[in-house]
């Protein structure tokens, strides 16, 4: 095991990211057990996700296709190193520094983003929801040197303070004016694709030490509160050969596709990572909606797709409308799957879904199961590579049947950029998820809550999820969202915030009805005392519900 601070010389110039990584007493502890861990001491993932496949002569292979255009491995490459010869040479940025990243999944974003680890920079993705007091506060936290940012998402970054150097990309702006002032007057802007025709077309990959960070992902923010969490060259790797490997067991004919974006890890992981690792393709779209998702996945016989549970429940009920039949794997992560979304999932596509648990501060899934291994109501079992177990109050591992803190370990593992959470995140070694798990006799793990969702009402321990479960079998409820409501004689009462499908009203009656539901489906003294109807449940772009908010008067 290993949790010590990097001891491996840095290809970093600028020294920011070392120096602002957590104390080795804070840090997890890490395991390398299975041998495809065992990475070398200088290593830049860039280099093994696709330079490795070109120099195989596998360059003719499809990489990436996008709404109007597919890229081979050699073109991707191409393009790679074009970005990083204008990032290095005339950006002037050097390793070590930070560039901050702006938009849709798009060919483009993903060859930006590998191009900014190529160069032994450290990638800064952000959510293309995002507005500018949420960019101001990460830029400042990462301390951005350089921006690449999407023309059509300039808005809310060109207002964020401070006078970065901004590359704008997909848009034809700037004509032959490549870079200098932009139109205001006020700070340095150019066109990227400009820039790039101009550059040398390949580039020597950054002789980076594999625990060099290469990437600063924030989290996504169902707390409000966003943390920087960094990654190393390895982990990147490592990620790829655990979860995708080991469960997915992706092959080079596998076709990704999905709905994540790019700046979440979820995405980042299934439709980049995971697919370029063992030479397959992947499908980057933009604005998905579960009906173009769809027809996506049959014009381009995708065959691994990668959504959020709401997704693939409305999917469900139009999947007989499209044909699905190259799909051989779906996988459901970011937030609570529930068992009626599985079960209609399975009753409309015969496939039994993947789902997975994962967090920005692990990079991607660490428990899962897949095909037979699946057990109705469980997330599955630790991923090759990892550990889990279930921790009580004091810390201590507890026995099949009880409920307690998820805590994980493997080759990935929390390291906040700069922030006090840290040492609530690792405890002795372990990461705690902020999960609430029970795990049974054989070794799978039910997710039962968030550890600060959990709702104690009359001295009963009660887990959203489960009431949210029950509601979603009703054919009146599209989504719902379970929390705890503040009472003076039980302390809580379970409140239940529902969006209704086409065709059924708001009522009294609509809302006993869902009650007494309630009471068939799980013990009745679970059954939601209030019920609130609403048009839509805040949830933030990764698709993951914010009961945050819905506890706010």
């Amino acid at each position: 095991m290993d949790h010590a601070t990097p001891r491996i010389a840095s290809a970093h110039a600028d020294p920011f990211a070392r120096a602002h990584l957590p104390p080795a007493e804070l840090w997890p502890d890490l395991l390398f057990d299975l041998p495809e861990l065992h990475y070398p001491a200088r290593i830049n993932c860039v280099a093994e996700l696709l330079d490795r496949h070109v120099a195989a002569g596998a360059g003719e292979r499809t990489a990436l296709c996008g709404a109007d255009e597919r890229w081979t491995y050699a073109q991707l490459q191409e393009r790679v190193d074009r970005i990083a010869h204008v990032l290095r040479g005339r950006l002037g940025l050097v390793p070590g520094n930070r560039v901050l990243l702006r938009g849709g999944n798009t060919p483009l974003m993903a060859a930006a983003i590998l191009a900014v680890l190529k160069a032994g920079l450290i990638a800064v993705p952000t959510m293309p929801l995002l507005r500018t007091r949420e960019l101001a506060a990460i830029v400042a936290k990462a301390q951005v040197d350089a921006v690449l940012c999407a023309a059509a998402l300039r808005a809310d970054l060109d207002a964020v303070p401070g006078l970065l150097p901004t590359l704008y990309f997909g848009t034809d702006d700037f004509g032959t004016d490549a870079f200098g002032t932009d139109e205001d007057g006020t700070s340095e802007a150019g066109c990227l694709e400009a820039l790039m025709a101009q550059a040398p077309a390949t580039f020597a990959a950054c002789d980076t030490a594999a625990d060099d960070v290469c990437l600063i992902s924030f989290t996504s923010g169902t707390t409000g509160v966003p943390k920087g969490t960094m990654h190393f060259h390895r982990d990147v790797l490592a990620i790829c050969d655990c979860f995708p490997r080991h469960t997915l067991r992706t092959q080079p004919s596998d076709v990704f596709i999905g709905t994540p974006p790019l700046a979440f890890t979820f995405g980042l992981g299934g439709l980049l990572l995971f697919p370029l690792r063992v030479g397959a393709s992947a499908v980057l779209l933009e604005k998905l909606t579960p009906e173009t998702l769809l027809e996506a996945i049959a014009r381009h016989r995708a065959t691994v797709c990668f959504t959020a549970p709401t997704a693939y429940r409305q999917m469900a009920a139009q999947a007989a409308s499209h044909d699905l039949s190259s799909l051989r794997e779906t996988v459901s992560a970011g937030e609570v799957l529930p068992v009626a979304t599985r079960e209609a999932w399975q009753r409309a596509t015969g496939l039994a879904m993947i789902d997975g648990i994962g967090s920005t501060e692990m990079l991607h899934i660490f428990i899962a199961a897949a095909g037979a291994d699946v057990r109705p109501g469980a997330t599955g079992k630790p991923v090759p590579g990892y550990q889990a177990c279930v921790l009580d109050a004091l810390g201590r591992p507890v026995g099949p049947g009880v409920v307690g803190r998820l805590a994980v370990k493997g080759p990935t593992g929390c390291r906040y950029l700069d922030d006090a959470r840290q040492k609530d995140y690792v405890v002795n070694g372990w990461n705690l998820t902020g999960d609430a798990y029970e795990m049974d006799a054989d070794g799978y793990f039910y997710y039962r809550s968030r550890t600060d969702d959990m709702i104690v009402s009359s001295g009963y321990n009660i887990a959203g999820p489960e009431v949210e479960d029950a509601l979603l079998r009703h054919p009146a409820v599209a989504e719902c969202g379970v929390v705890g409501h503040a009472d003076v004689a039980r302390g809580q009462l379970v409140e239940a915030h529902v969006v209704l499908r086409p065709g059924y009203d708001a009522t009294p009656a609509l809302a006993a009805e869902l009650q007494a539901f309630a009471k068939g489906e799980i013990a009745p003294y679970k059954y939601p005392r209030r019920v609130v109807f609403a048009t839509s449940l805040p949830r933030t772009e990764t698709g993951k519900l914010q009961r945050f908010r819905l506890r706010q008067p």
